[in-house]
């Protein structure tokens, strides 16, 4: 081939444009590769515990790779083993027909699916920039306190859906990172077939009315007896994320089910 035929049908500019081409189908094959790193292989409606179809699409996730979680929190391996929707504990499909939702078999506000589904998340708290935890109630946050001129909801009487008190604030949670109360502290009374005064309950900030004139916090999502099952927290000095999840679908929950007459139509 004499010297310079090559550049007769193909110049730099579309070399480079071809360059390119391959560069960019490459970048598009590992970014999709990277994305299955949470929620592969796909469930599949021939899944079942003895012979199970793993769905992973093309292309393949990537090999599994350790992540180190900040301040000292372990490491995550992703990808990594997810659960089948069809083995989560207190729920059955709604139909026989592949691809129906799941129902809670149990408790609806316990069982973690619908407006109670939570994420699993990891069972450690949240840290603020300086390593401790972010949510923490005033007896230990010393650095926050109340406004002066702001009333102080701790003694207030928690009155629940069903008008009854359902307990007393006795804290109040603080978000050290983004200066907010993000729970109350609510110690029980007693209440119906339940006698567990002295223990307390987070309620989460979102689902509560503060009525100052009245001295009360309203809760609108459940009734006095329903406090009773709120999700516990191992220790009350702190919350770990898996908990707030928890406590929150609870609350959530109880606008749906907390009584059968939240469940039917309006007509």
């Amino acid at each position: 081939m004499p010297i310079g035929a090559f550049t007769e049908y193909m110049n730099v500019a579309q070399m480079v444009l071809y360059a390119f081409w391959i560069f960019f189908a490459g970048l598009i094959i590992y970014l999709r590769r990277e994305d299955k790193r949470e929620g592969y292989p796909l469930e599949s409606d021939r899944n079942d515990r003895s012979s199970r179809v793993d769905v992973v699409g093309w292309p393949k996730p990537p090999a599994p790779k350790t992540f180190k979680l900040p301040m000292g929190q372990g490491s995550r391996l992703a990808p990594h083993e997810e659960t089948i929707m069809a083995e989560i504990p207190g729920t059955k499909p709604a139909r026989p027909a592949p691809g129906s939702p799941l129902e809670p078999t149990g408790n609806p506000m316990l069982d973690g699916v619908g407006p109670a589904s939570y994420a699993q998340r990891d069972p450690l708290p949240d840290l603020a920039i300086d390593g401790r935890p972010k949510v923490l109630p005033l007896r230990i946050a010393t650095d926050f306190m109340i406004e002066h001129n702001d009333p102080d909801p701790r003694g207030m009487q928690v009155v629940a859906a069903d008008g009854q008190v359902a307990g007393t604030v006795t804290d109040l949670w603080v978000d050290r990172s983004e200066h907010r109360v993000l729970f109350f502290e609510v110690q029980l009374t007693p209440h119906g077939e339940h006698d567990e005064s002295g223990q307390n309950v987070l309620l989460p900030y979102g689902f509560a009315s503060v009525k100052f004139g009245r001295g009360q916090i309203r809760v609108v999502s459940i009734t006095a007896d329903q406090f009773h099952h709120v999700p516990r927290t191992e220790t009350m000095e702190q919350v770990t994320r898996l908990e707030e999840d928890k406590i929150t679908a609870y609350f959530s929950s109880g606008h749906l089910y907390a009584n059968s007459a939240r469940q039917e139509p309006l007509i």
